[in-house]
This record gives C-alpha cells, sequence and structure tokens, in this order.
C-alpha cells in the first residue's frame, strides 16, 4: 500500500528558506519517489483551522513515507521548513 505525507502548513515566514529547503528536498524525494498529488491548486477549507500552504505527497510505500521523513538528509532539510513556516505533518497508509 502507498504511504502518504498529509502537510498543513502556515503562511510563508521565510521566503529563502523555504527555497533552500526546496533544493534540499527535490533530490530526497527522488530517492524514496515522492510524488506531489495534490496542493498545487486551490484550497477550500470547510471544517477546522484553514492552512494556506497544504500538500498530499504520495510515496510507493508507507514505510518509504516514513524512511524518507526519517532520512538523515531531509532532518537537515527540516533545519530550513522549520524557519520557513510553521508546519503539521502526519504519514498515513492508503490505497
Amino acid at each position: 500500500m502507498s504511504g502518504y505525507w498529509i502537510v498543513r502548513s502556515g503562511a510563508v515566514k521565510d521566503q529563502q528558506a523555504l527555497e533552500r529547503y526546496a533544493e534540499l528536498w527535490g533530490p530526497i524525494g527522488d530517492r524514496y519517489g515522492a510524488e506531489i498529488i495534490a496542493g498545487k491548486a486551490a484550497i477550500e477549507t470547510r471544517e477546522g483551522a484553514h492552512y494556506p500552504r497544504q500538500l498530499v505527497i504520495r510515496f510507493p510505500s508507507f514505510q518509504d513515507a516514513i524512511s524518507c521523513y526519517d532520512d538523515p538528509d531531509y532532518q537537515k532539510a527540516m533545519e530550513y521548513v522549520k524557519l520557513a513556516a510553521d508546519r503539521e505533518l502526519s504519514i498515513i497508509e492508503g490505497q
């Protein structure tokens, strides 16, 4: 079964940090077969808190999703995303 990252993020606080994170994320995501499948278009919040930036990222397996997050290179990249915006990330298993 596939694995998914569900990422909900507040407004960008540091654009340069976000750009650096994106540079680092690309090769890491490729290594684990990550594919952004939703979140590059409109968002309409119907219940709960609104997050202006939301993504759904699919991985070939749940274990790939976990391994990507735990990867030492990703942990280093997270230093930049923490500066860029406040966010929440869940890893779930699905079809």
